[in-house]
């Protein structure tokens, strides 16, 4: 593709001038060239914590109207530019400088990739000039970035900043989503190239689109097994959430009758209510199952590496990478494709038949449904529980009650998001967001600020452990500077709870506190020290009150919760690494 010149590279390019009579070229910096690269990908937001490297692209980003977002660490720079990319569907940036600039990204680029979430990270580095000489905060970024990124490189010459911003963000979308890393040496971002001699890929035209639709023939496939099954059950997972493929899930499930299950950025495909939305009945569905099909979710430790479906059930797997078709467990089909496509190819292709097995699955989804009455039923004293110390199932149920159709749900921590996991259901799609298979604690605040700044209009609503928001829970103040209310819960147990149960479990209860146990924080004065809201609630009857009270203040809040410190999620004390 041919550079692009004119008035459109050269508006924020600098006119120099000779002792001739015709002027020099118009002249651009490599921190402008970014900039523009970012424009063109559609980046209208950078996080970033200052470094004296990495300068000139703030200055880049005034001139092409993105705004900056500095935080008060790396790491929640780069949590925020993986929740920007989940909540707008564009890949994220964050912008940190050399050195430990770098490492402290490290993490959130690292959850990026578990998570399959586009984004670009962009790191500072000593002068090309002081290469190997020992300059400040010179580290071998690139070599660190490979194994956690689809693409790391370093910018070699000004002239070629934006086309790798542009290759970057490119390999973000090769098979599955995932990050890139880009290097840019501090004379490299800050010199001058004529416009004429840049490369400046266009718009919509330096990338091909990913929505690949599968093997026809295995879309057929598919459409036969499903029309033909008696008990099928399909898992909808983060791929649904990511290639948007809301609604040929809905007329898939719909139109073939099907009970469906969600996980990860899939949940919410459904709304609570919907007679194919199950939660509850899972392990039942898959032990019984004799067609189960799993759409954008790998064979990792979530789905007991696959062991978790029936030996006897035909299992078929739709994924983006195609490394993970068949990983860990033998498949009877794989799809690789998007699964929007795929997912409507398969409802086109069992149109028209005479019967799609519709009618006669009812019974199936009746046996489940009584299934997930009976588990509900169960678990609904503890939901209503009046104990105090409060009962981590009460604390969830009353979130779970407090959210609307518009709330943005966030999970960050152990224990206490995994009793969330089973009772919180998002009433729309896209609307839960947690760490994903990385399991990573403090994503909590850095996924509000990228939420709140993406999607102002909504109410975001999110649950840390006390543990969890220790981590990142600074870049509270950030949300106060940049008025980013939103209601926020400490499940507040001082402890890493989580942790202490499986020591309990492995050496005893004379061993249980050591190294997990945590003091006992008042969150809420730390809020409303910082500027925003904050409640503490001992009592079960006050939460839902300083809920409402949180939502109507206006400001970034905390609702320090006092749960009780001897129960455990049932998904904690399942978890094989403590069998």
């Amino acid at each position: 593709m041919a550079p692009t010149t004119g008035t459109a590279a050269g508006d924020t390019a600098t006119k120099a001038t000779t002792n001739g009579s015709e002027p020099a070229p118009d002249l651009i910096s490599g921190g402008h060239l970014v900039a523009k690269a970012l424009k063109a990908e559609g980046v209208d937001t950078i996080f970033t914590l200052c470094g004296g490297h990495i300068i000139d692209i703030y200055d880049g980003c005034v001139d092409e109207g993105i705004e900056v977002i500095d935080v008060r660490h790396e790491q929640v720079a780069a949590h925020a530019a993986d929740g920007y990319a989940r909540i707008t569907g564009r890949p994220g940036c964050a912008v940190v400088t050399a050195g430990p600039g770098t490492t402290d990204a490290v993490t959130g680029v690292a959850n990026a990739l578990r998570a399959e979430s586009p984004m670009l990270l962009i790191g500072g580095q000593g002068a090309l000039t002081q290469h190997k000489m020992g300059s400040l905060q010179d580290l071998p970024h690139v070599d660190m970035m490979a194994p956690i990124t689809k693409f790391s490189a370093t910018v070699p010459h000004t002239a070629r900043v934006a086309d790798l911003v542009s290759m970057a963000f490119r390999e973000c979308y090769h098979g599955a989503p995932g990050p890139s890393f880009l290097e840019i040496p501090r004379d490299v971002l800050d010199a001058k190239v004529p416009v004429d001699k840049a490369r400046i890929p266009t718009e919509g035209r330096y990338r091909a689109s990913t929505r690949n639709a599968g093997d026809p023939a295995d879309i057929e496939k598919l459409a036969d097994l499903l029309v033909h099954a008696k008990k099928p059950a399909i898992l909808l997972g983060s791929q649904v959430w990511t290639t948007r493929a809301t609604g040929p899930a809905t007329e898939l499930v719909h139109g073939l009758n099907i009970p469906a299950y969600m996980n990860g950025a899939g949940r919410g495909t459904l709304p609570p209510g919907d007679p194919h939305h199950f939660q509850l009945s899972r392990r039942y569905a898959f032990d019984n199952a004799d067609v189960i099909v799993i759409v954008g979710t790998p064979f990792d430790f979530r789905m007991g590496y696959g062991k978790r479906l029936s030996p006897d059930a035909t299992v078929v797997q739709i994924d983006l990478d195609y490394r993970t078709v068949g990983k860990n467990r033998d498949v009877d089909l794989g799809i690789v494709g998007d699964a929007g496509q795929v997912l409507a190819a398969v409802a086109e292709a069992a149109t028209g038949r005479v019967d799609n097995g519709a009618v006669a699955r009812k019974v199936w989804l009746e046996e489940l449904q009584d299934v997930e009455a009976k588990a509900k039923q169960k678990r609904l004293p503890l939901q209503h529980s009046d104990a105090s110390p409060i009962h981590p199932y009460r604390l969830v149920h009353e979130i779970n009650e407090f959210l609307t159709e518009d709330s943005l749900y966030i999970g960050d921590g152990g224990d206490i998001v995994t009793f969330s996991g089973q009772v919180v259901q998002p009433k729309s799609p896209g609307h839960w967001m947690d760490p994903g298979p990385l399991g990573t604690l403090g994503v909590g605040i850095p996924f509000v600020l990228a939420a709140k700044h993406a999607r102002p209009e909504k109410e975001v609503v999110a649950l840390f452990g006390d543990g969890a928001f220790s981590l990142t829970g600074w870049d509270f103040e950030t949300l106060v500077r940049f008025n980013l209310p939103f209601v926020g819960i400490v499940g507040n147990n001082s402890s890493m709870n989580q942790i202490r149960y499986g020591q309990a479990a492995k050496y005893g209860l004379g061993r249980e506190r050591v190294g997990n146990t945590l003091g006992d924080v008042p969150y809420d004065e730390f809020a409303r020290m910082l500027g925003g809201h904050g409640e503490a609630v001992r009592d079960p009857a006050d939460i839902g009150p300083a809920l409402l009270r949180a939502r109507e203040s206006g400001k970034p809040s905390l609702i320090n919760v006092w749960i009780d410190p001897d129960v455990y999620a049932p998904g904690t004390m399942n978890q094989t690494m403590y069998k």
